[in-house]
Order: structure tokens, then C-alpha cells, then sequence
């Protein structure tokens, strides 16, 4: 188990349905509280994007957990460590950011807090609301696996960051691009969903160690593939029998499904090296 699954195990609440804590959000009543960090240096350098890019992604990658969750976003909190060198102008790009994210979803900003620090870290906590929540710990023997569109791109220009070079302001590191229309209207046919934020080969993990499940493969799946993080696409398990019903919605709204595997008891260990815990 890698530090950060096992610092999250620590506060596990054994009677709950989804545990609260290890989905993608908590869940209690009809609300889920999604929150993530979006560190400098450790989820980005400030020389790879703007600060306007930088909060708006910052916010997209909550929502993102928000639409894995089969909720629908509705307030945010933001925690904002600022550089003391910072100016008016520079404060005035990281709230466009905030704003334009928040506004494209619907979400209005409630609150948080601000101190000052050497570097720019951020902690957005979205509040959702749901009729029907789907967990991790719920695929079930003999569904397929699948997750939306194409992934290994991040990875890539990630490599070209380190390099230094420059990658489009189009690229999905950059701005994560989501499907809330496909997901929302697909979710009545699917037990089991989460984002891929560490990399598919740790999305799976996460859904064996939930749903204590492992999976038979259809095709060798690529190291480059599996390993890819920051992609946002949507990892999910459904019946085989809703695969047509599944395909049309994704073709009304654009999106490719990978089918990859089917569930089957037994577990699933990724070997990749931790996104961000060595």
C-alpha cells in the first residue's frame, strides 16, 4: 500500500456505505463534498501555465470528482496560499480563473480563506448535489470496464514541460476537458465510476481494493497508457447487457468508450511508480 492509500485508510469509517472517505467525494444525505489540493511544484510550476490557466484548472479537477460522483456542482470554498510577491494584477489573473471555471459549471463561490505563503497552493472544497451517488465500491462481478476517450497526451506534454518546452494551451494537462452530459445521462446504466486524476493502472487499483474485485483483460494495455495522469477521463464498470444503450448516449455527445476488461474476483495491483508519493 502506498503512503497516500495508506494515510486514507487511517480515517476509514467502517460503517458507512461508501466509507465516506476513498471515493472520489463524501457523500451524506443528498450532498457530496469533493476537496483537492493543487500544489506548486508538486501539481505544477508556475512557469507552465498562467495563473488564470492555474485556477481554472485547479477547479476543474475538483469538479471533475464532482461529476465522477454523479453529482451536480453547486458551491465552492477556495483555500488560497498566495506569494507574498504577488501583485494586484497577478491576484486579479487567479480570480478570472476561479470565476470562469465556476461560472461554466453553474457554481457560485461561497467562501474559504487566504494566508500568505512562499509558494502558490490551492485547496477547493465543491459541494454537489445528488439523487443517485455512484461509488468505486460497487462493480460487480461480470461487468465491463470502460473509460471515455483517449488517454496517454497528458503524460507526453508533462514530459515536454520537464524538457522545456512548450505544449499548447489546448492540451489537456492545461485544461482538462469533461463530459458532465454523457456521464449524467449514462449513469442510471453504471455501478461503479471515479476519474483517472493518478493514472488508469491506479484507478483500477482503487476500484479492486474497493469493490474487492480484479478483472481479466481483454488486450495488453500500454505502459504508456496506464500510466498517464492528470487526463480527467471517466473510469467506469457497467452490465454488459446496457453496452448499446451505452453506446448511444456516447455517440450523441462525442465521446469514444474503451472497453477494456470485465470484472472478476480476485485483486488488482498497479506497479507504476506513485503520481506524486515515492
Amino acid at each position: 500500500m502506498n503512503k497516500e492509500d495508506f494515510f486514507i485508510s487511517l480515517f476509514k469509517n467502517k460503517n458507512s456505505r461508501s466509507n465516506i472517505i476513498g471515493d472520489d467525494g463524501a457523500v451524506i444525505g443528498n450532498m457530496v463534498y469533493s476537496m483537492d489540493a493543487f500544489f506548486e511544484n508538486v501539481h505544477f510550476k508556475k512557469e507552465w501555465m498562467t495563473l488564470k490557466q492555474i485556477a481554472y484548472k485547479s477547479m476543474i479537477v475538483n469538479i471533475s470528482d464532482a461529476i465522477a460522483m454523479n453529482s451536480i456542482p453547486k458551491y465552492a470554498l477556495l483555500t488560497v496560499a498566495i506569494p507574498k510577491s504577488f501583485s494586484k494584477e497577478e491576484l486579479k489573473e487567479l480570480a478570472k480563473g476561479f470565476k470562469k471555471a465556476a461560472k461554466k459549471f453553474g457554481i457560485k463561490i461561497i467562501g474559504g480563506d487566504t494566508i500568505s505563503n512562499e509558494k502558490l497552493d490551492i485547496s477547493i472544497t465543491v459541494i454537489s448535489k445528488t439523487k443517485n451517488p455512484i461509488y468505486r465500491s460497487n462493480a460487480r462481478i461480470g461487468d465491463i470496464v470502460c473509460y471515455t476517450n483517449e488517454l496517454g497526451s497528458c503524460q507526453k506534454d508533462l514530459q515536454k514541460l520537464f524538457d522545456g518546452k512548450k505544449i499548447s494551451k489546448n492540451s489537456k494537462f492545461i485544461k482538462p476537458k469533461l463530459n458532465p452530459e454523457f456521464f449524467y445521462e449514462a449513469s442510471k446504466y453504471i455501478n461503479c465510476a471515479l476519474d483517472i486524476s493518478d493514472g488508469l493502472g491506479f484507478e483500477l487499483q482503487r476500484i479492486s481494493n474497493s469493490s474487492k474485485v480484479g478483472f481479466e483483460f481483454f488486450d495488453d494495455i500500454p505502459s504508456d497508457i496506464l500510466s498517464s495522469g492528470e487526463e480527467y477521463e471517466i473510469l467506469f464498470t457497467f452490465d454488459e447487457k446496457y453496452r448499446e444503450k451505452l453506446e448511444k448516449i456516447a455517440n450523441k455527445h462525442d465521446v469514444k468508450l474503451n472497453f477494456i476488461a470485465k470484472v472478476k474476483e480476485g485483486t488488482y495491483e498497479s506497479n507504476l511508480t506513485n503520481h506524486h508519493f515515492k
